[in-house]
């Protein structure tokens, strides 16, 4: 019921209202863009100012005058506020404008029922579609307030609206229950890739900062990818190798945005733990956009109220191609890559990203010497398998001493399979795994 959405466009007309409050302030042009990305058709931007929402229609009424002429000149049937519409307020407005009328969080709604693909997806879209509505329901029902009475008429019955309430209550439980054996799952899948020690690398950042596009050009991948806000909804998994480090599990996230409604955020706690718990982000950030700080300070909200915010980091500044800039590496005091300039549409600097990733997680690949016996030619041959022997010569008395280079996981597992205790053979100042803040 949810997902289909017809072809045809929809005229509207937009409203947007600065406020004193930075805080409370939306983007206008982020407004036509998310209009433009849910397929309707805007005729008209109306723009005011105020020092507090009305708290009946938002805006006053010579502004709410203005919106019904052009509703009439445009003949649009639908109206847009790029703000957070109270049930009451979105109630008054319809009546007294006798047309949909649509917030910015219905809005964002739409589109993401319009992107959803997977059965998850599609579950979480839905869910917070009915927590919405849960407190709109109000509306459409207002000759049903009390069931009729009168002899043959009276009895325990429930009125219309609240049976769509119970209706509503039994199908988020259910949606609920659901999306928590999608979590048990996705909860095993990362325990066993960190069973195996294998690194998990997460795209996150602003709406349209090019994380698809980057995707794919690093994994050969097939994600959709347009300049849309909310191309992508559906988390996207691809297996990645990085020199120095193996196999690494890349994963492409919805794109979060200013204001992005709670009831969002925790509808998609699902797809953004795969943020939470990864090795590392690539925060991916337009350097071509204006207003770009603004756009990191957002996304550094969202990764806060996800739990994600103490996560190591690689920013990765994307569409340098519109900036006329060449693709660089940025690096820390340590030395150790911080921002990684490039273009995922033309690939330039894409080599850049990839050395970066080697850099941050080869941190924990081992490099020191080993001083085995005759004895131990199993764990000799073994190590030579995995390429890890660098040189080799030999002692007198017959022992050998190898100087190897492997990531961390990969010895260990090599110790485990053999029996031997890893302490025994590192010495000790790599026998703790070096903290990334160090």
């Amino acid at each position: 019921m949810f997902f289909e959405r017809p072809d045809a466009g929809e005229t509207a007309v937009l409203v947007h209202v600065d406020f004193q409050d930075e805080h409370e302030r939306e983007d206008a042009g982020e407004l036509l863009e998310l209009v433009r990305s849910a397929g309707a058709e805007p005729a008209m931007l109306l723009t005011g100012s105020r020092r507090r929402p009305d708290p009946r229609t938002f805006i006053g009424a010579g502004k709410l005058a203005e919106l019904k002429e052009a509703l009439q000149v445009h003949a649009a049937e639908l109206v847009i506020f790029n703000h957070a519409l109270s049930p009451s307020q979105e109630r008054n407005l319809e009546r007294a404008l006798e047309c949909r009328v649509l917030d910015r969080t219905g809005l964002i709604l739409d589109i993401f029922a319009q992107r959803a693909r997977t059965h998850e997806g599609k579950l979480q879209v839905e869910l917070a579609q009915l927590e919405y509505m849960s407190t709109r329901l109000v509306r459409g029902w207002t000759h049903l307030e009390r069931q009729a009475g009168g002899i043959g008429l009276r009895g325990p019955g429930e009125t219309q609206l609240e049976t769509d309430r119970r209706l509503l209550r039994a199908r988020i439980k259910s949606i609920h229950k659901r999306l928590d054996k999608v979590r048990i799952q996705r909860s095993q899948n990362r325990r066993a890739r960190a069973r195996a020690e294998i690194p998990s690398v997460s795209l996150v950042g602003y709406t349209n900062a090019g994380k698809s596009t980057l995707f794919n050009a690093l994994t050969a991948a097939d994600v959709y990818a347009a300049d849309q806000l909310f191309a992508t909804l559906d988390p996207t998994l691809r297996r990645l190798e990085i020199g120095d480090v193996g196999p690494v599990v890349l994963a492409d996230t919805v794109g979060f945005i200013r204001h992005l409604p709670h009831k969002l955020v925790e509808a998609f706690q699902a797809t953004l733990q795969e943020a939470t718990e990864a090795t590392l982000l690539i925060h991916v950030i337009d350097a071509a956009d204006p207003d770009r700080e603004l756009n990191v300070e957002q996304v550094e909200r969202v990764l806060e109220e996800i739990g994600a915010l103490d996560a190591p980091v690689l920013k990765v500044m994307n569409k340098i191609d519109l900036l006329g800039v060449a693709p660089r590496i940025e690096r820390d005091a340590q030395g150790r890559p911080e921002t990684v300039w490039l273009s995922a549409r033309d690939g330039r600097g894409l080599e850049l990203l990839e050395q970066a990733l080697s850099e941050r997680l080869a941190e924990d690949v081992l490099d020191f010497g080993m001083l085995l016996s005759p004895q131990q030619g199993r764990l000799r041959a073994s190590l030579h398998e995995l390429g890890a022997v660098r040189q080799e010569h030999y002692e007198e008395g017959g022992q050998i001493k190898l100087e190897i280079r492997l990531p961390r996981r990969d010895f260990m597992q090599l110790m485990a399979r053999l029996g031997e205790q890893a302490e025994d053979y590192l010495p000790p100042e790599l026998c703790e795994r070096p903290s990334w803040d160090a």
